[in-house]
This record gives C-alpha cells, sequence and structure tokens, in this order.
C-alpha cells in the first residue's frame, strides 16, 4: 500500500543568474512500513527534500501526496494540523526546549495539538526509549544520546504515518549511533510506521530496506537491498 508519492518536485532558489536548483524533477513512491534511507553528497538536496516531504518547505513545482492527500493544496492552517499529526521529524541538532524536562518535551507537539496526551502510548515510549527515571530531568542533564531518544519521543508521540530523520546519528558516537538506528528500527517494526532517514553514515544506509541516492538535486539510484 503506498503511502507517500513524489511527482516532478523541483525546488529553486534565488532568480536568473543566481538560480540555485536544490531538487531538478524528483518523483517516487514509498510503501507503507518502508525503511528508506537517502544518500548523497552534502548540497546533493537531501536535507530540501525531507522537509518537502514534512511539509516544511514548499516545492516550487510538483506535487507530493501522503495517504491519497495532496499536501500543498492545503491551506497553512491545515498544514500545521499535518505536520504535528502526520509526520515525525528527527533532525541531528536534539531541538529541545531547554527549560522544559523529558516528558514535557516529548508531549510538546500534543499540547500543541490542544489534545489530550496517550498516557499510555507516552509510559511505552519511555519504556522503549530507556528514558525510565530520566522523566523530570532538564535537556542539560542529559547526555547526547539521551537528548536524541527524547528527540525521537517527540517525533512519535503522535503516532505519525511516517518519520523523517535528518541524519539523527550526526553528533553521537558510533555506540549511541547504532542505539538510536535499533529504536528507529524498532518504530518500523513495532507501529508499522514508514522510515526515511537521510545519512552519510553507510552502515545506516545498509541497515535500511531501499536506498535511494541523490546527486545534484536528481536520483541517481533507487535500490531495493532488502525486503
Amino acid at each position: 500500500m503506498e503511502i507517500l508519492r513524489v511527482e516532478n518536485v523541483t525546488k529553486t532558489y534565488g532568480t536568473g543568474e543566481n538560480m540555485v536548483r536544490a531538487l531538478d524533477g524528483v518523483s517516487f513512491s514509498v510503501k507503507k512500513g518502508e525503511f528508506i534511507a537517502i544518500v548523497g553528497p552534502s548540497g546533493s538536496g537531501k536535507s530540501t527534500l525531507l522537509h518537502i516531504l514534512g511539509g516544511v518547505d514548499k516545492p516550487t513545482s510538483g506535487k507530493v501526496f501522503m495517504d491519497g492527500k495532496d499536501v500543498y493544496a492545503q491551506n497553512d492552517e491545515q498544514l500545521a494540523i499535518f505536520r504535528r499529526r502526520q509526520v515525525g521529524l528527527i533532525y541531528q541538532f536534539y531541538n529541545l526546549i531547554p527549560v522544559l524536562n523529558v516528558v514535557e518535551n516529548i508531549t510538546l507537539p500534543v499540547l500543541m495539538d490542544g489534545r489530550k496526551v496517550n498516557k499510555e502510548r507516552l509510559e511505552e515510549l519511555i519504556e522503549t526509549l530507556n528514558l525510565k527515571g530520566r522523566e523530570n530531568h532538564l535537556p542539560n542533564q542529559l547526555s547526547g544520546g539521551q537528548q536524541q531518544r527524547v528527540s525521537i519521543g517527540r517525533a512519535l508521540i503522535n503516532a505519525p504515518s511516517v518519520v523523517l530523520a535528518d541524519e539523527p546519528t550526526g553528533n553521537l558516537d558510533s555506540k549511541n549511533s547504532q542505539e538510536i538506528v535499533e529504536l528507529l528500527k524498532l518504530s518500523n517494526k513495532k507501529y508499522n510506521q514508514t522510515l526515511i532517514v537521510i545519512t552519510h553514515d553507510e552502515n545506516i544506509a545498509l541497515q535500511a530496506n531501499r536506498v535511494i541516492a541523490i546527486e545534484d538535486g536528481r536520483i541517481i539510484r533507487d535500490e531495493v537491498i532488502r525486503q
């Protein structure tokens, strides 16, 4: 079953001689539950693509469909709800709110949505992410690996259809990196969430079901490496 479809997406910045084409006619589709790694050199358009998939940055042309709906046919308010409920974004820099504790940071998207926190899901996430006993800790009382776990919890709390991770292990050592990848794979399998990860790490890419390579804003390779 298709969860995501990208049709001829282009993204340009600037005009005339100064125009930069970050994405150049990108098209692909993603099945529900797939784990995809997007790889490519710096400046290839990977992060731009991820932001467009997540409803953060509008394409210059082309379309993105999530669950059959045209993402950018929505108004700003609908787009904000889409970002909160249907996608979970994880960044290299954890982007935690320094004055909020672990639980408050994780539940922030739910509270911003004006909804009640699913306590059972929150408890399950804290257990799965190995954050038990640290619920009241502030970000500066946590290690880098623990902060990234909190950011994963925040991305998963709304049970999104698609989880998008931009270099999620870029600031971590190899041990913490592998633990974070295992947690993402667990959410992929346990909740059948579609997982799209941008990475420079070949070891992470090789753990995906499928690898999409981007260069100069174009897909140069799209390969299934395991079913």
